[in-house]
């Protein structure tokens, strides 16, 4: 029977951390980008084309074929590895800073390290990859060669090239704002949803099965999707615009905030919360079960060798 001497410290480092978070992001785009690609397209009706999730599934299969459910996978498989990567190591550098002289981190200090590292992810990958994600899922249709947008890269370079480096940046404001939210909530109900059902506890060495992992994940990442719901329409609709002869229709963020609910409704800032609930807490339940399993297994390593843990 395994005994823990003393646990609170983490004994994995933040490195190991963010390499764990990528693997997981892997395996969450490649489950769940379809989802992903109909929030968007939700998001972007203002016409109301699509009758729902299923209604707007059917019709990209139907229209454009069952590759476009997978539009933009690259970017988005690559956004998430990176992005789980710094997420999931800045969190720990951000905790590592502002615990107590005996290790510990109340939950105040817990959610504003989560709100930190959703900021840095924000700023330095989710801004760019998700303009160019948008950018591709919102072209339909089958004839690909009538497409602006050939891939990725050509996205990226067409973008620079038409509207500068602040193009890139589209939406950066409701970005941040999303991200820092969501990250304070998932990092706090994540690690009280551990204790609670499991009894885990930060550093003391328990593996947690990929079962509990991924129910843990799953409940953490409810509340952020409804609390963020308004900036994350507001971020797309941002990210989609191009500049025209006759500028743009949103001229910033607090404008789409106002813009949009008075044009479409109020209900219209919460378009794609459905699709975004069926996609944020499955990804997240996937990404902890992965994560999980290779953070715990070097952490008990790693208090086993310090001789903090006893076999």
């Amino acid at each position: 029977m395994a005994e823990n001497k003393k646990f609170g410290q983490p004994s994995v480092s933040p490195a190991l951390k963010g390499f764990a978070g990528s693997i997981g992001g892997v395996a969450e785009a490649c489950c769940l980008q379809p989802m992903d690609v109909i929030k968007t397209r939700l998001q972007l009706d203002k016409v109301g084309k699509y009758k729902g999730i299923i209604d707007c599934g059917r019709q990209i299969y139907t229209e454009e074929g069952i590759g476009a459910l997978w539009k933009g996978l690259t970017p988005f498989a690559t956004h998430l590895t990176l992005k789980y990567a710094l997420r999931m190591g800045s969190n720990s550098v951000y905790q590592g800073l502002l615990r107590d002289e005996n290790g510990k981190l109340t939950d105040g200090r817990r959610m504003l390290a989560g709100f930190m590292a959703g900021i840095t992810e924000a700023l330095v990958i989710v801004t760019p990859f998700e303009v160019v994600k948008i950018r591709l899922q919102q072209q339909k249709g089958l004839a690909k060669e009538h497409f602006k947008y050939k891939g990725p890269i050509h996205c990226a370079t067409t973008v620079l090239r038409e509207e500068g480096i602040r193009g890139m940046w589209s939406g950066a404001t409701p970005t941040i704002l999303r991200n820092g939210t969501n990250q304070m909530c998932l990092f706090w109900a994540k690690n009280n949803a551990d204790a609670l059902l499991w009894g885990k506890h930060e550093g003391d060495g328990k593996i947690l099965t990929p079962v509990q992992s991924m129910t843990s994940g799953f409940l953490a990442a409810l509340l952020g999707p409804v609390a963020t719901g308004p900036f994350d329409v507001a971020k797309t609709r941002l990210m989609a615009q191009t500049k025209t002869s006759e500028g743009v229709r949103y001229k910033g963020f607090f404008d789409a905030l106002v813009r949009i609910p008075a044009e479409e409704g109020v209900m219209a800032m919460w378009k794609g919360l459905l699709p975004r609930l069926l996609r944020i807490p499955p990804g997240q339940a996937i990404v902890w079960a992965v994560s999980d399993q290779i953070t715990g297994y070097f952490e008990r390593q790693a208090l086993l060798q310090s001789g903090r843990l006893t076999a």
